[in-house]
């Protein structure tokens, strides 16, 4: 594969302005006179510093010669909601300087449309139609042949990473760089053989900074980052890219190559990966040229640094299973080294305001896909997370018994499984959610907690404890190096069958995530081999968890109101089982098949399967279910004064007082919503026609018949059930307003409403209790103006991912 593109006219017009260029360079100053006195930094560019000015002065001399550079943020803001994170990857682009007289511009190619060819002439036709990007431009300042010096102060000290765009995108106010309060950050700015590496320290001030903003910085009218800008001499040309297969589960590059015949596909698709090759490829068993080295961030504390160090090695398993012998390593970040420097693959520990994703990234060779450096951010609090949840299964504060261990060691599990699945990702693999059961640590994994025969809540094995079947088969599909004459097509597209006929296969993200979705076994959060089984095991758990919550759920000494904190994972515990069984009905069975591979392209689910979903789901919307028992109730006072209410906890409409109906509404609305998806609804109606399978009637009619129809309650469960019954009314008159549902789908939804009218009528001639001929009577009203009625969630759930744990390569 070539991977340079031919420049011709571009050069051909270049050259006159090139000649004046080198006239007016005699006219500069020398070099070694400019930068009298400055510091040197040798190097891939070399550059010096202007102590007295505060300046940066580039030496260019590879005019015309391609380089990657890189923009990344070393110094975060803390903020999960506006995401500039410590660490975090910014953009990446192949660049060029080009001089023009007495200017210098840096250039970025288009890439994204090629003509891999050696004709120079069909080269240029495609890179004249569309077009390239200057990225700055700069202004000789002294020269020694064809070498330049310019400054490049300006260009480092601007908003590279777009850190205005992120905060205003968030609604967080309206903000500008500080030239005064901004400064080159000398202590990482380093210059090495292959990469060079500055950094600024940057100032934005605003008089209109939003509340986040506030909670994170010192003073929300002047926030000050850090921002890293890298120039790195890319990759040779020994790298073989490896095309992709939507079935194998990797992320990578794609282009458009006009040199392609017109009978061939232009769109070319190659995986991201590391650069790994053995040392003999012919052996079944090889040390790598190169190993892959990861280092874990040494400023995160024991034990979670060694936890973070076991789950990454997990990943030597699969190396190992692709027949490399010592090719993957992770050690801790020696203290001299820079996290940003691109020679080191890393997995860093971030530390944010409130708990949030965590992600893997990479530094990858635009032309190819080949991954330079992996770079993993791991949120923090994701621990204390696992550690709430674990307080709430088991309330294990006795007085005078130390701290279930149990729970620190669920904790560190989820950390070290959490490490293994997002340096996944910087290995160039995506999410697999068609890999339940620890097939795969791509998937994201809801701790299995378990029932032990005395009826006790067993944590012991909430997490998996090493790399599963699905991650060997990719890594090998990624990375195996075939002997010398394989054909590796077929080679690889045999390697995928054999795991196919070991049950593996792979579902990408946006089949999994969709509120929507259809594939019964690709769900987020969940486990078991049954959608449906496996919530009606969960609701199980959930159930002794509630029934033993008590004042043992907190530390001795602890303020009362925090048992809702511990409580809030608790009473939702089931909320991602929910969504997954919510897929059963109205699911289809599928597979990203390729013609000829003998897999199963689509298959409806059957009814029976089908109505054990919608006999699961409607268990979650059961007054059973939802309403919460009064001793738990009675413990949870307001907040303590210094606590705060914040959005971790269960929204309330009774002020400072715990809402027990808030949170069971919020949970019904939850279930609801996916129940009568429009997208759902309306695959109900064509599955129903093509099959003799469940239909949407038979959803509202049950849902109708387990809710309004249903036997009256009465104390907090029967208000339970009526503020059910309205929440399942909001979303059939939704349904019939919604655009993106079929005509027939809301036609359905009409008929039920239909259905309600008439029995709500006859119950309302027929009752004496005033409260429930009120909640009678406010139905009929709210069915005479459905275009009123908002489509969903009128009481939000409070957060929940990441549980534990979700962009790009994130959880």
């Amino acid at each position: 594969m070539k991977l340079t593109l031919k420049n011709g006219l571009l050069l051909l017009l270049l050259l006159p302005l090139l000649a004046f260029g080198s006239a007016q360079a005699q006219n500069l100053p020398s070099i070694s006179s400019k930068t009298a006195g400055m510091k040197k930094f040798p190097g891939f560019y070399t550059f010096y510093w202007d102590e007295n000015n505060g300046k940066i002065w580039l030496e260019i001399d590879k005019f015309g010669q391609d380089f990657l550079y890189v923009n990344s943020l070393p110094g975060g803001l803390g903020s999960n909601d506006i995401g500039l994170d410590r660490g975090q990857l910014g953009g990446q682009r192949i660049v060029s300087f080009k001089r023009i007289g007495p200017k210098v511009l840096l250039v970025q190619p288009n890439l994204r449309y090629r003509a891999i060819t050696d004709n120079q002439n069909e080269a240029r036709a495609v890179e004249e139609s569309f077009a390239q990007s200057v990225l700055w431009g700069f202004k000789a300042e002294a020269a020694d042949g064809q070498r330049v010096l310019v400054d490049a102060t300006d260009f480092l000290l601007r908003d590279a990473h777009d850190v205005i765009g992120s905060i205003r995108r968030s609604n967080q106010g309206t903000y500008r760089l500080d030239a005064s309060r901004s400064a080159l950050y000398l202590p990482r700015t380093k210059n090495f053989p292959k990469n060079t590496e500055f950094e600024s320290t940057l100032t934005f001030t605003s008089d209109n900074g939003g509340f986040i903003v506030r909670s994170v910085a010192p003073d929300e009218q002047a926030v000050t980052l850090r921002q890293h800008h890298s120039f790195i001499e890319l990759p040779d040309s020994n790298y073989t890219p490896r095309e992709a297969d939507p079935r194998a589960g990797y992320f990578g590059i794609s282009y458009f190559d006009y040199a392609t015949p017109v009978n061939q596909n232009i769109e070319k698709r190659y995986i991201a990966r590391h650069r790994l090759q053995k040392k003999n490829p012919s052996a079944k068993v090889s040390e790598a040229v190169k190993p892959i080295v990861y280092y874990v961030d040494n400023g995160a504390p024991e034990p979670i640094r060694s936890a973070l160090l076991d789950g990454a090695r997990w990943w030597n398993q699969a190396f190992e299973a692709a027949g490399y012998k010592d090719a993957f390593r992770v050690e801790v970040l020696p203290d001299t080294a820079d996290p940003m420097d691109v020679r080191y693959n890393m997995i860093q520990w971030v530390h944010r305001s409130t708990r949030g994703w965590s992600y893997g990234a990479s530094v990858m060779d635009p032309r190819t896909g080949e991954i330079i450096k992996g770079h993993v951010s791991l949120g923090s609090l994701r621990v204390r997370q696992d550690y709430l949840i674990a307080e709430g299964l088991l309330a294990p504060y006795e007085d005078g018994k130390p701290e279930n261990k149990a729970m620190m060691e669920m904790a560190l599990a989820r950390i070290r499984q959490l490490s293994a699945h997002e340096l996944g990702h910087t290995l160039g693999i995506m999410h697999n959610y068609d890999a339940n059961n620890n097939a795969s640590v791509m998937d994201y994994p809801h701790p299995q907690v378990q029932l032990d025969r005395t009826g006790n809540i067993n944590i012991s094995n909430a997490y998996g404890t090493s790399i599963g079947e699905w991650d060997k088969l990719a890594v090998t599909f990624g990375y195996q190096d075939f002997p010398k004459g394989t054909d590796e097509k077929k080679a690889l597209d045999e390697l995928l069958a054999q795991g196919r006929g070991r049950g593996l296969t792979f579902i990408s993200d946006t089949d999994a995530r969709s509120p929507g979705g259809a594939h019964p076994t690709a769900h987020l959060w969940d486990n078991g081999t049954n959608a449906a089984d496996e919530l009606m095991r969960v609701l199980e758990v959930r159930r002794k968890a509630l029934q033993n919550f008590s004042e043992k759920n907190i530390k001795p000494g602890a303020a009362m109101s925090t048992l809702e904190d511990v409580l809030v994972p608790i009473y939702n515990f089931h909320r991602y089982q929910t969504e997954a069984a919510a897929k059963l009905i109205g699911g289809m069975r599928y597979t990203y098949a390729m013609r000829g591979d003998k897999q199963l392209v689509t298959e409806v689910l059957d009814k029976k399967e089908q109505q054990k979903g919608l006999d699961a789901m409607l268990q979650t919307i059961s007054p059973e279910v939802l309403t919460l028992p009064e001793n738990v109730i009675t413990l949870i006072p307001p907040r303590a004064p210094g606590l705060g209410n914040n959005r971790e906890l269960f929204a309330k409409r009774t002020g400072l007082t715990f809402d027990p109906l808030a949170a069971a509404q919020a949970s019904a609305d939850f279930s609801v919503s996916f129940l009568l998806h429009p997208e759902r609804a309306s695959r109900l109606v064509e599955f129903g026609a093509r099959h003799n399978t469940l239909s949407l009637q038979d959803v509202t009619s049950q849902l109708i018949g387990q809710t309004w129809k249903s036997r009256r309650l009465n104390g907090l469960a029967g208000q339970v059930q009526l503020q059910t019954e309205q929440v399942v009314l909001s979303h059939l008159l939704a349904l019939t307003q919604n655009q993106n549902a079929s005509y027939q789908a809301r036609a359905v939804a009409a008929s039920a409403l239909a259905d309600i009218k008439q029995h709500v009528t006859s119950q309302a001639k027929r009752t004496r209790d005033t409260g429930y001929k009120a909640h009678l009577d406010f139905a009929l009203a709210r069915m005479e103006k459905p275009e009123e009625v908002k489509p969903t969630k009128q009481l939000n759930l409070p957060p929940g991912a990441p549980i534990g744990d979700g962009v790009f390569g994130c959880e």
